[in-house]
């Protein structure tokens, strides 16, 4: 999960950001609680990252506090609108936890997997480019 030598990182409150020269956007999460106000503020710096586009997203997961319903409920319905699919990089289980707590009881709005190494999650996301 080493940042490229290359990479011209940008942080953010919950994660780290870069975008490679393909057009997927990186993601090194932090761990701070999610609320609706800091998933506004980071979409917002996606934004700016992405130039408005809409992009796939490689993130690399950490341990992090389970949001409140409010902020699940808005970040799952602000995902279309920021990215294309995405592909969690985890310890096992962790993105499987996930994809439980945020998607519960309805289908993910964008395609997402869950992988353990980086090579295959960047592989399946070239699809959507």
């Amino acid at each position: 999960m080493a940042v490229p030598p290359n990479a011209k990182l940008i942080e953010g409150e919950i994660a780290d950001y870069y975008l490679d020269e393909d057009g997927i956007l990186y993601s090194y999460s932090k761990n701070p609680k999610r609320t609706v106000e800091l998933i506004r503020n980071n979409i917002a710096l996606v934004k700016k990252i992405t130039h408005n586009q809409i992009v796939p997203l490689l993130i690399f997961l950490c341990d992090s506090p389970i949001p409140d319903k409010a902020t699940r409920n808005y970040s799952s319905e602000q995902l279309p609108h920021v990215y294309k699919a995405m592909a969690m990089v985890g310890k096992p289980g962790l993105t499987q936890l996930i994809m439980n707590v945020l998607f519960k009881l309805k289908q993910a709005p964008i395609p997402m997997k869950s992988f353990s190494k980086e090579a295959d999650a960047r592989e399946w996301l070239k699809q959507y480019l």
